[in-house]
This record gives structure tokens, sequence and C-alpha cells, in this order.
């Protein structure tokens, strides 16, 4: 089964609370990822008005044009 984003919506700080092509549920928090990046490409998302930037392309949860994005399932197993 493909696994998609079907709604993806800020909830505050770094929080985006998503819902799965399957209904699943999560709330994920990228705060401790974002501090902890390395990659200054990656580190800009610590703006909260770049992070709350993101869409979703084809069931993917994307920032500019896919400069940060994460697996699908990953976010769908609550992973980061």
């Amino acid at each position: 089964m493909v696994i998609s984003i079907d709604n993806a919506e800020y909830k505050g700080d770094y929080i985006i609370h998503l819902k799965f092509s399957d209904g699943i549920e999560r709330e994920i928090d990228f705060g401790d990822f974002l501090q902890k990046a390395k990659n200054p490409m990656t580190k800009k998302y610590l703006d909260k008005n770049l992070f709350k930037s993101f869409t979703l392309d084809y069931g993917d949860l994307i920032w500019n044009d896919y400069e940060m994005c994460f697996p699908t399932w990953d976010l769908h197993e609550g992973r980061i």
C-alpha cells in the first residue's frame, strides 16, 4: 500500500499535524531535528516563518521545492 499525506496543518512551534491516506493521524515535532541540524540549508527552517511555508506535493510534505523533505513512511511511523 502506498501511503501519502492528505492534509498537513501547522499547530505551533515546530509541530505539524499530519493526516495520512490510510486514516492515521500524527503530530510530528520537528524542533529537535532542526535544533540538531548541522546543514545551514536545514537549520534555516528554525525561522518559524520559513518552517510554516511547507506545502504538500503529490502526498509529500516539502519545503521550498524539496529543499527539505522527509520520507512519508517515516512520518507515518512517527519518525524523522
